[in-house]
């Protein structure tokens, strides 16, 4: 006989998505980017991929470069973005991506992410992925993850309280940070599985998305 597996079941008010690695796999543009980032700066390019997923270009650089005045990583930065838009060579769809945004038309959720605008719009458009209504950016916050002010804000401009969403997140800083906002957090993909989610999905196929009885939001994962 073969093993089955019960699907795990949660209820939410909204959901918070990441992007990069959650929606949309960047990872070869993000790799070519900053290696050549990395090469520029004689740095270690592996030890900077271990740094770089989820957070916003100038934190990354402060951690990488921590004696440079935070206006030259700034300005690196918005070199980094205008080199990242340009680039959409193998960008793709996350499976399962289209089929659970489509699910969630008219349910309350948001795209948290670390891009900028052009970024993220360049980047969803690129793996055939409409834009939620609500998207909190670059340009949104002061701080980037680990920080939860992103999330924060997701839920807010929802009108959610923070312990009512969930947050879909493939990096170490993404998790961090919904844990920090005080939500439940799903991981997407093996980078995920490291952090500890709460709960781990090897892409989106593996999530299937419900209207509960209240007008909530019921989640089948796994």
């Amino acid at each position: 006989m073969t093993a089955t597996t019960v699907p795990t079941v949660l209820t939410a008010r909204a959901l918070l998505l990441d992007m990069d690695g959650t929606l949309v796999n960047s990872d070869a543009v993000v790799e070519r980017c900053w290696r050549r980032w990395a090469e520029r700066h004689a740095l270690d390019a592996d030890e900077v991929m271990k740094v770089v997923h989820g957070r916003q270009g100038h934190a990354s650089m402060a951690l990488l470069l921590p004696d440079r005045p935070m206006d030259q990583n700034h300005a690196d930065n918005e070199r980094m973005l205008a080199e990242e838009t340009a680039d959409l060579d193998g960008i793709i769809a996350v499976p399962g991506a289209p089929e659970f945004l489509t699910s969630l038309r008219g349910l309350p959720h948001a795209l948290v992410t670390s891009a900028d605008v052009a970024l993220s719009t360049a980047r969803m458009t690129a793996a055939g992925l409409g834009l939620p209504d609500v998207r909190i950016t670059a340009e949104s916050v002061g701080a980037s993850k680990p920080d939860p002010e992103g999330f924060l804000k997701g839920a807010a401009e929802l009108g959610v309280a923070p312990a009512d969403c969930i947050v879909f997140e493939d990096s170490a800083a993404g998790i961090a940070a919904g844990r920090a906002a005080g939500m439940r957090v799903v991981g997407v993909g093996p980078r995920a599985g490291v952090h500890e989610p709460d709960l781990l999905v090897r892409d989106l196929t593996e999530v299937r998305v419900e209207t509960a009885g209240d007008g909530g939001i019921r989640l089948c994962v796994g």
